[in-house]
């Protein structure tokens, strides 16, 4: 199945990072592939590349929490409906926040992104990391993405989510 990724890049931010859009379609497909989710071929999911002030105003409005985050998702389908659903939502990236994770964590830039990506791709088709038994298949299936991509496992340095 293919999905079909909206991506608006409001933040001049991301020009710090040649070929997001090229890497985030890469990263979603193989998600994608890899999720186990029965999509419609063609669904459509949105990318946005922001800044930590749209991330912190979505995170306020949306979580509560006044501060910026790294990655937000905004399903717009209940799990079970996914085979029908048309579209499966939003995911949304602060540069700012992501480009000081990877250099504290010192891994590449384009490895935290396909990392954060993965994340909120996830997130969209019904996974969650609410309980601890929900967060090890996700990790699992994030590091399994993630190492078809050539990116080592994330979660041997890093919490996410959080």
């Amino acid at each position: 199945m293919k999905v079909s990724l909206d991506i608006t890049a409001p933040s001049r931010l991301w020009r710090g990072l040649p070929r997001a859009r090229a890497i985030a379609r890469e990263t979603i497909a193989a998600a994608a592939a890899e999720s186990g989710a029965v999509l419609r071929d063609g669904v459509e999911a949105s990318l946005c590349l922001a800044d930590d002030d749209a991330l912190r105003t979505l995170n306020s409005r949306w979580r509560g929490l006044d501060k910026p985050t790294n990655v937000l998702s905004f399903p717009s389908a209940p799990p079970g409906d996914l085979k029908d659903a048309m579209t499966l939502g939003d995911i949304a990236l602060a540069y700012e926040t992501l480009e000081r994770e990877a250099d504290d964590l010192g891994v590449p830039l384009a490895d935290h992104y396909r990392h954060l990506l993965t994340h909120g791709f996830l997130h969209l088709v019904g996974y969650d990391h609410e309980t601890d038994s929900d967060a090890e298949r996700m990790e699992a299936l994030e590091t399994r993405i993630l190492a078809a991509l050539g990116v080592s496992d994330p979660y041997a340095r890093e919490v996410i989510g959080g």
